[in-house]
């Protein structure tokens, strides 16, 4: 399983926020900015105090998707 940040990247535009933005209300720094944008794993922490700075649940921001799974003929 993998983890997307895209409900976020779609939050920030649903309420008119870019990255700079986010970095300002939440605190969070670049770097952790650019790991979100890379789909690296971030912690917990981080991702509650991006949650509590735009009210919202961990759920509107983040999804978790399956592996690709290689077919019988892939192997």
């Amino acid at each position: 399983m993998g983890i997307s940040y895209k409900r976020l990247w779609k939050l920030l535009i649903d309420k008119n926020m870019n990255k700079r933005d986010l970095k300002r209300v939440s605190g969070v720094s670049t770097t952790l900015i650019a790991k979100l944008s890379k789909g690296e794993n971030i912690t917990t922490d981080v991702l509650l105090k991006i949650c509590k700075s735009l009210d919202v649940g961990i759920h509107d921001i983040m999804d978790m998707e399956p592996d690709e799974v290689l077919s019988e003929n892939d192997s």
